[in-house]
């Protein structure tokens, strides 16, 4: 990778996202008026709390592939990819500023998210609110890569959106936000192991409980790095340079 490159890209993207004012509001109001509604379902009782930590971890995740997937798409439809790649721009360096680039949007996205559901909707931790951005922004980071992932399998913007019933839809139902995992059969259990969300909304349920969850959130969060990385370099490898 080229590092020089990829910041390039980066900046490029970035100034894409600037001039788009409905992907801004996409990325970081969606999920506050999703979380706020939510909020309003439960009329503010307690068990809100409970729920809403978890969605802290799956919304930044969910939107952030819905758009990085959708992004990369355009990229390739309007035939901007196949130009970049004809310079010395590598899919690597691409990638990478897409990531770099979309990090960035996800740690606005995830500081607006916290900040509004620790200071108006009363969602409570035991340990630090910090954590609970750390482990906010890898969900999102996942989600980005995961994102650009399933951008290489699919043809038009529509595809991609209809890969994230298939990236998510399962992450969504195996995590614990639905049902605890030491209750599901042994078989769920296994193919809950292998699933990014889970690591997130486990280290998000460390923060609400313990007055110091740094253990567990390390560990949550370096095996969430490690998918990112992962989904970043199948990414590479599997996205074709033309598109037919």
């Amino acid at each position: 990778m080229n590092p020089r490159i990829a910041f390039a890209t980066a900046g490029r993207n970035l100034q894409q996202l600037r001039a788009d004012p409905r992907t801004i509001g996409l990325i970081v109001a969606v999920p506050v008026l999703l979380l706020t509604l939510l909020y309003f379902v439960y009329d503010g009782r307690p068990t809100f709390s409970g729920i809403a930590i978890s969605m802290l971890g799956i919304l930044p995740m969910l939107v952030m592939f819905l758009i990085t997937s959708v992004a990369m798409l355009r990229e390739r439809t309007s035939g901007t990819l196949e130009r970049l790649l004809t310079t010395p721009l590598h899919r690597v360096d691409l990638l990478a500023g897409y990531g770099f680039a979309f990090a960035l949007a996800a740690l606005v996205q995830a500081a607006v998210l916290v900040a509004v559901s620790v200071w108006f909707l009363d969602v409570e931790t035991a340990g630090s609110v910090l954590w609970v951005l750390v482990v906010a922004v890898f969900a999102a980071a996942v989600g980005v890569a995961t994102g650009l992932l399933a951008s290489a399998f699919a043809r038009t913007e529509f595809q991609a959106v209809q890969f994230m019933p298939l990236f998510i839809g399962p992450q969504v139902f195996l995590c614990g936000l639905l049902a605890p995992r030491d209750q599901m059969p042994k078989l769920l259990q296994w193919a809950s192991d292998c699933l990014p969300m889970t690591y997130a909304v486990d280290a998000l349920k460390a923060v609400a409980r313990q007055s110091d969850p740094a253990g567990d959130v390390l560990r949550d969060v370096g095996i969430l790095a490690a998918f990112a990385v992962g989904a970043l370099a199948l990414a590479a490898l599997s996205m074709p340079r033309q598109t037919k």
